[in-house]
């Protein structure tokens, strides 16, 4: 850390000198360990290093973010000149405050998360373990990837905020295939070795494409939905990115002026939480310095906060959340509360419906409104009372993010964290029932 430390302490003295009147540095190298895996073998592995230095300047009112990835001081002082002179030329922020003052106090179970990288044999059996899972589920062929990232954080900040963390990250997606038009895809994501679980992973995505043989084209309709964890961390993530206040502000964002109401079931809860040490995306501290802390966002289906800068909670006339973002707020690890049933007891109470495993490319019609559409992908299934009757395809989900929130009925209580592309923020989600989803016919 001795080079990052000196590298931001330049940072903000050159800042400093540009007349900046307030300013951060935040620095990440990354070490990555990534393996990806087809037709039940490894095809690709590799280790490279990222480096990124992020800056922030506020000149007056003004303020201005920018990035390299070069480690040369030379080079991110011309890059603070040019950020200062851009920044000057801005218009002033009608929500500007100074960044918060430190020093202050940190998680020291947070700030050292990291453990020296685990051995190549360690690696190659993780992903051995993900393959039998599935295809001791029954699937014929298996593919996927397996990322393993060290990272090291360095934020120095003109408030007096000196803080240093790292972490051991693992990701992990597996996408199992019996035959062309059979497939099952699962995920997660973790900081701890002790709870990863590949085979698990592995299993699930094998179960998935075992169920998923010789699917027929779905009818269109209004169907009750289970939506399992894939899905629906999906969903969830979108109504964690609307509880921005920087999402509020800039119009795109189905929770605005909705503090204080019911958004959503009364049995659903919605946290987010960066202070698990076992979680992938906890952090001790947010990039103002701020110590972070677990807040609910929705509490019984009542939205109870939108998350915040400094900034943003002076616009709002409130406190910081801790969820910088110099420029717009966000979730670190969104957990999903509420629900005590099993998954055969969620299908037993479903006459007529269908069963979403996974799906990509959720689009809005109206972010404001909250419709949006995705296509389910991977295993879909007709359920019909209470039993998996027939593997579907040829569906699109299209609906209302928050009508669906509030037709919400009942969760599992066994929660599942993902994260993968289609998901970036983890999300601990159940399978869950919601009533009356509404299906189109997909072109794709």
């Amino acid at each position: 850390m001795v080079g990052a430390r000196r590298v931001a302490l330049e940072a903000l003295r050159a800042a400093k000198r540009l007349k900046a009147t307030d300013a951060a540095v935040n620095l990440e190298a990354t070490t990555t360990y990534m393996v990806r895996f087809s037709n039940n073998e490894i095809t690709v592995s590799k280790v490279f290093d990222e480096y990124d230095v992020a800056v922030y300047l506020a000149i007056g009112e003004r303020r201005g973010v920018a990035s390299t990835s070069t480690r040369s001081v030379s080079d991110i002082k011309r890059l603070l000149a040019g950020l200062a002179e851009n920044t000057r030329l801005a218009g002033p922020s009608d929500i500007y405050a100074p960044l918060p003052r430190g020093p202050f106090q940190y998680d020291r179970e947070l700030l050292s998360r990291g453990r020296r990288a685990p051995p190549p044999e360690d690696i190659v059996g993780w992903v051995e373990e993900a393959v039998s899972g599935a295809r001791n589920s029954g699937a014929a062929r298996v593919a996927g990837s397996l990322i393993v990232s060290e990272v090291r954080r360095t934020l120095y900040t003109s408030g007096g905020v000196k803080a240093e963390s790292s972490a051991e990250r693992i990701e992990l997606s597996v996408r199992a295939f019996l035959n062309g038009a059979s497939s099952g895809q699962f995920a997660t994501a973790t900081a701890s070795r002790e709870e990863f679980n590949p085979y698990r992973t592995g299993e699930m995505a094998g179960e998935i494409a075992r169920m998923a043989k010789n699917p027929v084209s779905g009818e269109p309709g209004v169907y009750d939905a289970i939506i399992g964890p894939m899905t629906f961390a999906n969903l969830i993530e979108e109504v964690g990115r609307a509880s921005s206040a920087y999402s509020v502000l800039i119009g795109l964002s189905c929770l605005e002026k909705k503090i204080g109401e019911t958004v959503a079931s009364k049995i659903l809860t919605l946290v987010d939480d960066p202070t698990l040490s076992t979680a992938y995306g906890s952090e001790a501290f947010d990039d103002e310095g701020l110590p972070t802390r677990r807040k609910a966002i929705i509490e019984s289906g009542v939205l109870k906060t939108y998350l915040h800068n400094s900034a943003t909670a002076k616009k709002f006339e409130t406190e910081s959340t801790a969820n910088a973002g110099w420029i717009s707020p966000e979730p670190f690890n969104l957990i999903v509360e509420g629900g005590n049933a099993t998954l055969n007891q969620l299908l037993g109470r479903v006459e007529r419906g269908i069963f979403v495993t996974n799906d990509w490319y959720l689009r809005y019609r109206n972010f404001r409104t909250g419709d949006f559409s995705t296509i389910p992908r991977d295993g879909l299934f007709l359920i019909k009372n209470g039993s998996i009757e027939a593997a579907l395809k040829d569906l699109r989900l299209s609906d209302n993010i928050l009508r669906m929130m509030n037709n919400l009925e009942d969760m599992t209580a066994d929660k599942y964290w993902i994260k993968w592309w289609e998901v970036e923020v983890p999300v601990k989600a159940p399978y869950a029932l919601i009533r009356g989803v509404n299906f189109t016919k997909s072109t794709v």
